[in-house]
């Protein structure tokens, strides 16, 4: 069976800080293949419910399914990208050192690192056009260079699914539409990709189906028939239960600073 036939099933998903709901009975069903924007105003949720499928985050309520399995905690096949202020970009290791990362899930911290692992990692390096770069220290790599280093780490971990929180920001032009290419080339690859995103003009352009999130679910589905100037409006001028995540954006509950190895 090929990744397109797998899906990603969300069903009454409900997470909360302090017993205060961020997100509040959360459903959905996405097949693979497809590119994902995650829409919503600040404080919407939108990085709990990444969080909260990459395995980061206790539910309240319901449960996360993919290709009908049920998942429980991080799992080799979801790829968590956090934003990349929350990252410690002094982490001391190389470009090569963070992609290894990427197999920790796939081989278990006790059995040993092999060739078919590095193999997958080099692979993973060449895919993102990183090799000139691989013994680099993170620290000194671009926003774009940071941003393919984190795919690769994904792609050497052989993820089905991208997590990716705010890809795009603070990245200049030419570096966005690199990305672009790389994200649909994920795509056609059969992966599942699911971004938070901000810049509402560049959908179109960019996503395939949209989810519409202010605490709750309030629209999911393609570009064409979901993303609407209604959807829009009800999504970023509604309250929702977007409040009490607000309250929270700022401390370590729904930012905390991320190592490269999370």
């Amino acid at each position: 069976m090929t990744t397109h036939s797998h899906s990603l099933k969300v069903s009454d998903l409900t997470v909360s800080y302090n017993r205060v709901p961020a997100l509040h009975h959360i459903h959905f069903n996405i097949g693979c293949g497809e590119c994902v924007a995650l829409l919503g105003p600040n404080g919407a949720g939108k990085s709990t419910l990444l969080k909260s499928l990459a395995g980061l985050l206790r539910l309240e309520t319901g449960s996360i399914e993919f290709h009908g399995r049920r998942v429980n905690g991080a799992t080799q096949d979801f790829a968590y990208l956090p934003q990349r202020e929350n990252i410690d970009w002094d982490f001391p290791t190389t470009v090569r050192g963070l992609v290894e990362m990427g197999r920790y899930l796939r081989v278990g911290w006790w059995r040993r690192y092999g060739a078919d692992d590095a193999a997958a990692v080099d692979e993973a390096i060449a895919a993102m056009q990183l090799e000139r770069l691989a013994d680099r220290q993170i620290s000194a790599l671009s926003g774009g260079q940071q941003q393919r280093a984190f795919l690769a780490r994904a792609l050497a971990q052989r993820a089905h699914v991208f997590l990716l929180d705010e890809p795009f920001t603070g990245l200049d032009k030419p570096t966005q539409d690199n990305l672009k290419v790389l994200l649909r080339g994920l795509r056609q690859q059969g992966k599942l990709i699911i971004a938070s995103h901000h810049d509402l003009p560049s959908v179109p352009e960019l996503f395939d189906q949209v989810i519409f999130l202010n605490g709750e679910l309030l629209g999911v589905g393609p570009v064409a028939d979901i993303f609407t100037e209604a959807n829009i409006r009800k999504t970023y001028s509604t309250p929702a239960f977007a409040g009490p995540e607000r309250h929270v954006h700022q401390s370590h509950h729904e930012s905390p600073a991320a190592q490269p190895a999370a």
